[in-house]
């Protein structure tokens, strides 16, 4: 079998696509599935089109990809599958969708993991986020074989316009996560959040938490991210992400949060931080929306908040009590495993290419 893979970023750098189906691509090669990836954006591209300013160049890379896309269309004629993870392009109308659905009539898997059909966009692309075409989002998983999606909440989305929707959860390879002797010594305590420049801003309601919580116990509240926060925050310490340090530097974590506001956007998230930290036994704090609240056991395999007075009480709880961090770690290392690894959703995956 043969699967043409359309992606709008290059391999190993986007984490939507690390964990949708990077993980997976050696267990398809292993089931005699050949995959061949076609991204958007190649890697300078990929550098400069989420990066602040340089319009020019942005636009070039953008031109550039649809060429780059255009030509990848010749190519599809042999595949049995055409998996389009979230989009084609990433601004305009669904033009490459309907050309491989109607014209060439393949067969697409559509997978996305956010609610993308949802005006979202960040302040530096607020002039172009109108060219994004949101709608298409609809088009597409109507014109599609199969729709696979992180979540319930976007299943319930797609169903409206699919009936062969199902729901492959966000999963952690626990051969990379996984929890190691050389534990953090807890000295300083380090509160840590992970993700991109984008989604920093939901650490925004924690700091006046943190600013409570300084006044009565150390810590460090240590951020990876691809640049540091644009805000001030407590005690903060900046770590710029790389693949090869990255689990590393989460596994020096005393305690993982997972912040979110209470709106459809996030609803549509499907929880990889939280997974992450858990994944490496990491007790972790998670606001109480969308899907955190199906993968986090409140009170046994990490903590789930909603105001800023539970945030604090959690804090000062998993600080004073390292029996209860290392019994909350424990737990959500085997909640990853039974239910959030790559080897529980091997076999949901690999029907995703079922005729």
């Amino acid at each position: 079998m043969k699967v043409a893979l359309l992606c709008p970023y290059p391999l190993q750098e986007a984490p939507s696509q690390r964990f949708r189906f990077e993980q997976y691509l050696p267990h398809l090669k292993e089931q005699g599935i050949e995959v061949k990836v076609y991204p958007f954006l190649n890697q300078n591209g990929w550098k400069i089109f989420y990066a602040h300013g340089k319009p020019l160049k942005k636009i070039v890379h953008l031109v550039l990809g649809c060429l780059m896309r255009t030509g990848h269309l010749f190519k599809l004629r042999k595949a049995d599958f055409v998996f389009i993870h979230r989009e084609a392009a990433p601004l305009g109308p669904p033009v490459f969708e309907w050309f491989i659905a109607k014209i060439l009539q393949k067969r697409i898997v559509y997978d996305f993991d956010d609610a993308i059909w949802l005006p979202n966009f960040s302040p530096q692309h607020r002039n172009v986020h109108r060219l994004k075409a949101y709608w298409k989002v609809k088009y597409i998983v109507r014109w599609s074989h199969k729709v696979s999606v992180g979540n319930q909440f976007l299943a319930e989305f797609a169903r409206r316009f699919n009936t062969n929707v199902g729901v492959v959860p966000t999963t952690i390879d626990p051969s990379l996560h996984r929890v190691t002797d050389d534990s953090p010594t807890n000295s300083p305590w380090v509160i840590g959040w992970t993700g991109t420049h984008t989604t920093v801003h939901y650490l925004l309601p924690l700091i006046p938490v943190l600013e409570q919580l300084a006044q009565e116990i150390p810590f460090v509240f240590r951020v990876i991210s691809n640049e540091p926060p644009a805000f001030k925050i407590p005690n903060l310490e900046f770590i710029l992400w790389t693949k090869a340090s990255e689990i590393d530097e989460l596994s020096k974590f005393s305690v993982g949060v997972m912040p979110l506001s209470d709106d459809d956007w996030s609803k549509g998230k499907c929880g990889f931080k939280a997974l992450q930290y858990m994944a490496l036994g990491i007790p972790t704090i998670a606001s109480n929306v969308g899907v955190n609240a199906e993968i986090i056991e409140h009170g046994v395999n990490g903590f789930l908040a909603q105001t800023p007075q539970e945030w604090l009480n959690y804090f000062r709880q998993m600080h004073r009590d390292s029996n209860l961090c290392l019994a909350v770690g424990q737990a959500a290392v085997e909640t990853v495993h039974k239910r959030y690894s790559v080897t529980a959703n091997c076999a949901l995956y690999l029907n995703l290419f079922e005729p």
